[in-house]
């Protein structure tokens, strides 16, 4: 008898700490997706801003004055301050805009995805009446908030960088023994969208990553209506990718360097 209180006992001191481990990790889930505190105070202080519901987005303009406007969505804790000269040379024909997420940079406001979507798709609205074409960019994270835009808006070219299917599916490979589908607030379910994507569409892999297996971003070009130009980096890792002069050449190719700048 006193073998099975012991038992009984060591089950509900196991079940308590699982309890106690699930609410953790529900009460601090969006701190494990987004990463804000990395891009406070950006050295640059942002030339554009722009009012929405809750918050203030503030960020930046690539070669104003060009035709065609492309939106660059970044990683979940990338300042997107410092891509700027990148972006530039990705695409030399366009007037790139790089906002910060509400709560990153100098924006005000809390990320979540319903937020960052509704920011997203009011930028796009700001920039497509001020440009005959808008062309998107997301890498990582961005890569989600990318296809809630193009999902939603008549999006001419997209490029997905290191991309997934789901939030969702990436988390429960990184914490198999957590019930996310009940715990997660911001599935940023790509996949459930990808069939209403039906402009031109690059997608880059980094063979070796290991914060989006490259298994979540074939998932996700496997659920698009027609396929994509696809760029694998066999070599890369999540966060590296530029180094390699294919994505460069990828992206001026896919973007195209138009005139009128």
């Amino acid at each position: 008898m006193a073998t099975v209180r012991l038992l009984l006992a060591g089950l509900a001191i196991s079940a308590l700490a699982y309890a106690a481990l699930l609410g953790l990790l529900y009460l601090k889930q969006r701190s494990l997706l987004f990463y804000p505190q990395f891009t406070r105070n950006p050295p640059l202080a942002p030339d554009f801003e722009l009012p929405v519901e809750g918050a203030v987005l503030r960020g930046w303009v690539v070669n104003p004055g060009c035709g065609p406007a492309l939106l660059y969505f970044g990683g979940n804790g990338e300042d997107v301050s410092l891509a700027r000269d990148e972006v530039a040379r990705w695409a030399p024909g366009h007037t790139s805009y790089l906002v910060s997420y509400r709560g990153y940079g100098h924006s005000s406001g809390e990320p979540s995805e319903a937020a960052l979507a509704a920011d997203a798709k009011a930028l796009f609205d700001h920039v497509a009446a001020r440009h005959a074409a808008v062309d998107v960019f997301g890498r990582s994270l961005g890569s989600g908030v990318a296809v809630h835009v193009a999902a939603a808006r008549p999006v001419r070219r997209l490029a997905l960088v290191t991309p997934f299917d789901s939030v969702l599916r990436v988390g429960q490979a990184h914490y198999p023994w957590a019930p996310l589908p009940w715990l997660l607030r911001d599935p940023f379910e790509s996949w459930r969208r990808a069939p209403r994507l039906t402009m031109p569409i690059l997608v880059v892999i980094a063979g070796e990553d290991d914060v989006i297996p490259p298994r979540h971003s074939e998932a996700l070009v496997a659920a698009l209506p027609r396929p994509p130009e696809r760029l694998y980096l066999p070599r890369a890792q999540h966060s590296n990718v530029q180094v390699f002069p294919e994505y460069a050449a990828a992206l001026r190719a896919f973007f195209g360097a138009e005139a009128g700048c």
